[in-house]
């Protein structure tokens, strides 16, 4: 625990009421920011050096709420298990895998049905007393980070190989910290509750909930969008 000595300078609740305000936050803007913008943090620009590449990697993930709420629901989940770190690391790598089939020209099916689904589901399983297996949410994980990571190759999708790289580092360290943070904070609440409650704590249940919340209102408009589009979008 030593090397995370850095997150114990923020209380555990103040450290989860952060993560709930910045979730909720983004709840607001799902409701009201166009899926068009949180997909081009370079305003529909293509990255062109090395520093435009990694700023684009990095603002990705937090201009969209979709791809925001799920990390933190990544992350907090991780802290209610043995070895959690596996499923924020197994999203991550799934992540690149993703961005890399979008670059190469593969296509996936139903991509945004998908990632607004895969945020649902984890606000679910954060929200219920009794999670799947580590396992089963690690792997659950890696699924959902090819259709993440499929969004985020549309940003960079034919730029040089430099900027590339610097936008696959970019996504890859916010994702990192963003997770770290909710994981630590997560397991924070989990050391002040009693030994010989296994379930997930209400706190991070009710974090589930808003996540949930996240999660239905993007699949709702995105069902929506399917069945009625708008004409020349």
């Amino acid at each position: 625990m030593d090397r995370f000595r850095v997150f114990r300078l923020i209380s555990p609740h103040k450290g989860f009421r952060l993560v709930g305000i910045l979730t909720a936050l983004m709840a607001a803007l799902s409701l009201s920011a166009l899926p068009a913008a949180a997909h081009h943090p370079m305003g529909g620009k293509m990255p062109s050096n090395f520093f435009e590449g990694f700023l684009s990697g990095v603002a990705h993930p937090l201009l969209g709420p979709d791809h925001f709420a799920f990390v933190v629901a990544v992350g907090l989940l991780a802290a209610t298990k043995q070895q959690g770190f596996l499923v924020p690391l197994s999203f991550m790598l799934s992540a690149m895998l993703g961005t890399g089939a979008h670059l190469a020209g593969i296509s996936l099916p139903g991509v945004e049905l998908l990632i607004s689904a895969s945020i649902l589901l984890f606000g679910i399983l954060l929200a219920i007393k009794d999670s799947p297996h580590m396992g089963i949410v690690s792997g659950l994980s890696a699924v959902a980070g090819l259709f993440h990571g499929y969004a985020y190759g549309e940003a960079i999708f034919g730029a040089e190989m430099t900027p590339v790289l610097a936008y696959l580092i970019g996504f890859t360290a916010i994702q990192l910290a963003v997770s770290l943070v909710a994981l630590q904070v997560g397991k924070a609440v989990l050391r002040r509750r009693a030994a010989e409650q296994p379930q997930i704590p209400a706190k991070l249940r009710s974090a589930g909930f808003v996540i949930c919340g996240v999660g239905l209102s993007l699949l709702t408009s995105q069902v929506i969008a399917t069945i009625f589009p708008v004409p020349g979008g």
